[in-house]
């Protein structure tokens, strides 16, 4: 199934190019792709779903050819999850499940909270951590804090001389260490080495990074809570949520699902065993198996 995209105006002047598929009138699916990818995470997903649910998957702001404000602080996570609920209304979307991974997942959340009820029926969540928890994993852990090193680097605007000199790819594989990389399809990794070709481009990616207010210590920062720290106030979330989580994850480990069910009223819980971080793409039967399951249940 070729994923044909269309270019939707949002009110606040932003455009994004938009993926939108399946049956007008019914339930309908937000898919928000993390960093460093697009709609094509997922690829495997929409076809399988569209006969069934109105499937919309954005490339966000600061993605391929969806626009990219200048500054970072056109990047902060109330405008992203501002995004999406403009781009409903855009496309006459009332109400619908929202469905993030990594990036994604993190403005998932976002939406699922300030939504939910209103207009946010269910959540789907896959890699993405809780923002509650994994501050304080950050604080805490040394495996998080260790694997989250890469965001210090991100976060550095003294290496954009060198992104645009060399590209982002070449960023990348300085600063991260992707370990699912080689299970990509050749002709995907060619098409995102396409993505990333323009250097502004990429530095509006890592705008994401940049405008979060997540904070990475350094490793040799006391492993504790800093005092007078207080976890953001955010109210529990009690919709239907599952969460997918791949285990070999090396940037998020399994200690993110510590603790979901004192923030999710009775979440739906799927581990996918020896898959690692970029699981809608590298274990697509079981992420649909687990997606078709929650929905069939949740459903209206």
């Amino acid at each position: 199934m070729a994923l044909i995209q269309k270019r939707v105006a949002l009110a606040n002047g932003i455009e994004l190019d938009v993926v939108d598929e399946g049956p007008r009138g019914g339930e309908t699916l937000i898919f928000l792709h993390g960093f460093p990818e697009s709609h094509r995470t997922w690829r495997h997903q929409i076809p399988h779903l569209s006969d069934r649910y109105r499937c919309i998957a954005p490339d966000q702001r600061g993605y391929r050819a969806s626009s990219r404000p200048a500054g970072i602080d056109a990047y902060t996570p109330d405008k992203l999850i501002g995004d999406v609920f403009l781009l409903a209304d855009a496309l006459g979307v009332d109400k619908f499940t929202v469905v993030g991974h990594d990036w994604g997942g993190a403005i998932a959340w976002g939406v699922a909270i300030g939504g939910q009820g209103a207009r946010v029926e269910r959540a789907i969540i896959a890699n993405a951590p809780h923002p509650v928890i994994f501050q304080k994993l950050l604080y805490t852990n040394q495996v998080q804090r260790q694997a989250s090193q890469y965001m210090r680097a991100f976060r550095d605007a003294g290496h954009d001389p060198f992104i645009r000199e060399h590209g982002l790819a070449e960023f990348l594989r300085r600063e991260a260490e992707w370990e699912s990389a080689s299970a990509m399809e050749p002709e995907e990794r060619a098409a995102q080495l396409r993505d990333w070709s323009d250097p502004e481009t990429g530095i509006a990616m890592l705008n994401w990074y940049r405008a979060s207010q997540i904070d990475v210590p350094p490793m040799d920062a006391p492993f504790d809570v800093p005092e007078g720290f207080a976890p953001p106030m955010l109210p529990n979330l009690d919709i239907p949520t599952l969460v997918i989580w791949a285990l070999d994850d090396m940037a998020l480990p399994p200690e993110n699902l510590d603790g979901l069910d004192r923030v999710i009223k009775d979440p739906t819980l799927v581990k996918v065993p020896d898959c690692g971080h970029f699981v809608p793409w590298e274990a697509p039967e079981k992420v649909n198996a687990a997606i078709d399951d929650f929905l069939g249940r949740t459903g209206g």
